[in-house]
């Protein structure tokens, strides 16, 4: 099986660091989710992993590969889909597929049906003949991801795979993702679509300014969740939010609002749980109780950020008259 494996990388251009002594792993049957801002390294980590650029320092392993020393070997067990396919404009479809193929010392009636596969699979049977410069930026990062799984390979680095693509088709990349992962293979994606993100990876690695941060040690933050009583509104919003402070026992102010729901501070699912309860016992009519962001865009949001104070703990629940009195 075929992981990936990175110790101590770093990467320079002149005097910008891109990548600064990086450590990560990505297992086989796992899809791991390169998460970081703008700047932060995650194409160049990935252009160094592809063998297109070597490390100044540290090692890379695809399987037992180092891409820098034989860079062929890495290619035939790898697939590569950068963020904008670099596809031969005047070549179709099918051609561009086919000739990937051929790249790849693949026969030619092999590399016809592994083209024609492939394009159904990714729902580009119906363009396979049309030149790949009229696709859309959708339909190109299709092309892109049935490319760099040509040659089928047992490891696959895609970066931004999902821009461009319409909701459909992110629901469709997701299933194949998590299809190529129970197969065995090892996948490393870097997306800004941190939502989408979260139904897909298995593990996270956080990169922020060239260097791997262990989401782990960043001190726990207070967590938005969005309560929506039925019949919200923005009209009603000033009054669901009082209904939802009184209940909890918090000053209305230190509760938000978006888009007709409240939202309101928990540092953990333990204490969002407890309100929960307090509040279905209070008979609110709850429609919508949840994380207003995933855990992995809060996990992201918070890594370089201040600590959020949490709303004030809710007082005990006062006695029923037969307990007062026992």
């Amino acid at each position: 099986m075929n992981g990936i494996a990175v110790d101590g990388v770093s990467r320079s251009f002149g005097t910008v660091q891109a990548v600064r002594s990086a450590t990560l792993r990505a297992e086989p049957g796992r899809v791991t989710g390169l998460v970081g801002p703008n700047g932060a390294g995650k194409t160049t980590l990935l252009l160094m992993l592809a063998s297109l650029l070597a490390p100044d320092t540290g090692t890379i392993r695809i399987g037992d590969v180092d891409p820098s020393e034989d860079p062929l070997a890495a290619r035939r067990i790898l697939g590569w889909m950068p963020d904008a396919l670099g596809a031969w404009p005047s070549l179709t479809a099918r051609e561009t597929m086919v000739t990937t193929a051929r790249l790849y010392g693949i026969s030619p009636a092999d590399a016809a049906l592994r083209a024609r596969y492939l394009l159904d699979l990714v729902d580009l049977g119906a363009l396979a003949d049309s030149p790949a410069k009229v696709l859309s930026r959708g339909q190109k990062q299709k092309l892109g991801l049935a490319r760099a799984l040509v040659h089928d390979p047992q490891v696959l680095l895609l970066d931004e795979p999902a821009s461009g693509l319409d909701p459909e088709a992110r629901v469709q990349l997701r299933v194949l993702l998590r299809r190529l992962a129970a197969e065995g293979r090892t996948i490393l994606i870097s997306s800004h679509i941190l939502s989408e993100l979260e139904e897909v990876v298995d593990d996270a690695v956080f990169l922020v300014a060239g260097a791997v941060v262990d989401a782990a040690a960043v001190p726990a933050a207070v967590r938005a969740w969005r309560i929506r009583l039925v019949g919200a509104s923005a009209e009603r919003l000033s009054a669901d939010a009082w209904q939802v402070a009184s209940t909890l026992g918090v000053p209305p102010e230190s509760l938000g609002g978006d888009r007709g729901t409240v939202l309101i501070g928990f540092e953990n699912e333990e204490s969002a749980a407890s309100a929960l309860h307090r509040l279905v016992a209070a008979q609110l009519p709850i429609s919508e109780f949840a994380p207003a962001q995933s855990a992995l865009e809060h996990t992201f949001l918070h890594l370089n950020q201040p600590r959020m104070q949490p709303a004030p703990p809710a007082p005990p629940a006062p006695r029923t008259g037969s307990e007062a009195g026992a």
